[in-house]
């Protein structure tokens, strides 16, 4: 019994030793290289929000300008992102004094700008340094064609701004701003841009030499020539013909008294 169980016990540590090595063996090669999946690419990190430029342009928008619209121009509640908008649109703002504001209103009037030329160029070009945008556009206005400018001005500008340039009434209580103290670049600025409600124009609908001549035809506005006498205050026709009226009333009332007195 004693040889039977040692041979038992030699035959199970035979077997054993056998399953383990066929257990850890590597796999029989077959020839065939197989193909590896390939591991997913590494997660790009998002870009980094624009920094903006050192500078007394950063200063000045840090303490009139980022209330509204954040820091680095991101926006807020309160006022748009200037991400990308360019200096275009920055210049059109401040040169017309519509920014600052004291607070968030809807299409702010033009009004005296409170920075030196030197202070926009700073903010200009703080805005202009966040992203890419429109650049401010050069308006030869002594090249442009007069006739040209008064056509494109009756067809695209008269119905919000009058033919005077003096601006006028919308609907929804809105007001179209008068043009008489735009500059051309300004005027030219917002037949691009489309500043507050007004339509923006690309060149598609108004060429650069229409919107130069535009601007042209604006600058005549500021100083028409009265040929007919008086332009008070070059508000258009119906004030005239009020004054026509009220001329004639008057001339009907001295007349009626005139016969009075000599009956």
């Amino acid at each position: 019994m004693g040889g039977f169980r040692r041979v038992a016990l030699a035959g199970v540590v035979v077997a054993s030793g056998m399953l383990v090595f066929l257990l850890t063996r590597p796999p029989p090669s077959t020839g065939i290289a197989l193909a590896q999946t390939p591991s997913p690419p590494a997660t790009q990190p998002p870009s980094p929000s624009p920094t903006p430029t050192a500078g007394p342009g950063r200063d000045l928008f840090l303490r009139d300008c980022a209330w509204c619209h954040g820091s680095q121009g991101q926006g807020t509640n309160r006022g748009p992102s200037l991400i990308g908008v360019g200096a275009a649109d920055a210049d059109f703002w401040l040169s017309t004094g519509r920014m600052p504001i004291p607070q968030p209103e809807r299409d702010p009037p033009r009004r005296p700008s409170p920075y030196t030329p030197a202070q926009i160029r700073g903010l200009v070009g703080f805005v202009a340094g966040l992203a890419p945008g429109p650049p401010i556009p050069t308006v030869d206005v002594a090249g442009a064609s007069l006739s040209e400018g008064a056509q494109a001005y009756r067809d695209n500008c008269a119905a919000c701004h009058s033919s005077t340039g003096a601006g006028g009434a919308l609907t929804s209580g809105l007001q179209a701003p008068s043009l008489r103290f735009a500059t051309p670049v300004e005027v030219v600025e917002a037949i691009r841009l489309g500043p507050g409600t007004m339509p923006a124009f690309g060149p598609d609908a108004i060429a650069d030499s229409q919107a130069a001549a535009i601007a042209r035809y604006v600058q005549t506005l500021r100083s028409p020539e009265d040929r007919g006498g008086n332009g008070l205050g070059h508000l258009g026709p119906i004030p005239e013909g009020l004054v026509a009226w009220l001329v004639g009333l008057l001339a009907i009332l001295l007349v009626v008294r005139w016969i009075g007195e000599r009956a």
